[in-house]
């Protein structure tokens, strides 16, 4: 078995032990898979951890408490070797179940809740190293009716998985289909980050590497768009209105890029980084404060065009950069609420 695909094994332990959440089989599961000292990186507000311990209490376990029934659901599992010669495995997917209790002050709905995870980890040695992860939070805020900032422009919608239902990627790991993938979504960043320094948006040659009918899945609080119109008016145009200066500052920042059959994908801790010099992003004022970025995104390619693309920010850093305490608001504007844990009848 190629390396690639063992890893893809190696990690099957824990997917299935989330998918039936227990708590002592998980936390095993974890101390399975990683060193006792696994850097961990996880989205605001959990922060950096070491050691699978931490990732269980500080994040799992509270989570768990909120969802009983907690489930996990991957619809991408995929894995590669990225420029620096490291091996990845990239998850995603939504954690899902009835939503009984509060969780990071968002209050509890009694209904199920799905919140879309990007996961990566990184190998050395048949053992999980590190870590880099985003949940998508506001996602959960959104389901409770309590976000409390901006409306997205694109469309707020429980996100799919591949239209080809091929997302958990099989062996044995082919290697030249994989590197394909890669270098069409390498050479699609290359032209994308020459504008705006070249003002004419044609430079991006966008018609040359995305399908017509492309699926772009955002984060919630910008949300998808379909179609290179869509993407433009519900995603791009803002971005680069406000952060003109994208892709100048490669020395900044880190890409992990690698890719598996039809499938490619990125993390990094950061791997974008930019000044919000203007105004017309997810309604915040441009500070003209320098801004990292944690973007972990899957792509999957038909042919030789991108039809569809999976992508989380960590759009909760984002305004912790720049002053904006979301948690804070979200108690301000759902103080109101019932914050207490829930105990539904049977319906009998």
């Amino acid at each position: 078995m190629d390396r690639h695909t063992r890893h893809k094994a190696t990690i099957k332990a824990f997917r299935e032990a989330a998918y039936d959440f227990e708590a002592t089989a998980v936390q095993d599961a974890l101390a399975q898979l990683c060193t006792p000292d696994v850097e961990v990186h996880l989205c605001h507000p959990f922060g950096d951890l070491t050691g699978p311990d931490a990732l269980y209490e500080r994040a799992f376990a509270p989570l768990f408490a909120a969802v009983p029934d907690l489930e996990r659901r991957d619809f991408i599992v995929m894995a590669g070797t990225d420029a620096l010669g490291q091996d990845w495995v990239g998850c995603g997917g939504h954690y899902t179940g009835v939503f009984a209790a509060p969780w990071l002050d968002i209050p509890p709905t009694g209904h199920q809740i799905a919140m879309r995870y990007h996961e990566f980890f990184r190998f050395d040695g048949g053992k999980v190293v590190e870590i880099q992860a985003i949940w998508d939070i506001p996602e959960v805020m959104m389901q409770a009716r309590a976000w409390p900032m901006a409306p997205a422009l694109g469309r707020e919608w429980r996100v799919p998985g591949p239209a080809t239902c091929d997302g958990i990627v099989a062996g044995p790991y082919d290697a030249e289909q994989s590197a394909q993938s890669c270098q069409l979504i390498l050479d699609m960043l290359e032209a994308l980050v020459k504008h705006p320094k070249d003002p004419d948006p044609r430079v991006m040659e966008l018609d040359r590497f995305w399908h017509p009918r492309m699926s772009w899945y955002g984060p919630a609080g910008i949300g998808t768009a379909r179609g290179i119109s869509g993407f433009r008016n519900w995603h791009q145009t803002p971005f680069l209105n406000a952060m003109p200066d994208r892709g100048q500052h490669e020395d900044e920042i880190t890409h992990h890029f690698f890719g598996d059959s039809q499938y490619a994908a990125v993390t990094g801790w950061p791997n974008m980084m930019q000044s919000l010099s203007a105004d017309g992003w997810m309604g915040i004022a441009p500070s003209g404060k320098n801004i990292s970025l944690r973007s972990l995104d899957f792509w999957r390619v038909e042919g030789d065009k991108i039809r569809e693309n999976w992508v989380l920010v960590d759009l909760l850093d984002v305004y912790r950069q720049l002053g904006v305490d979301v948690f804070a608001r979200l108690r301000e504007f759902n103080k109101a609420r019932n914050l207490a844990h829930l105990t539904l009848p049977e319906g009998l």
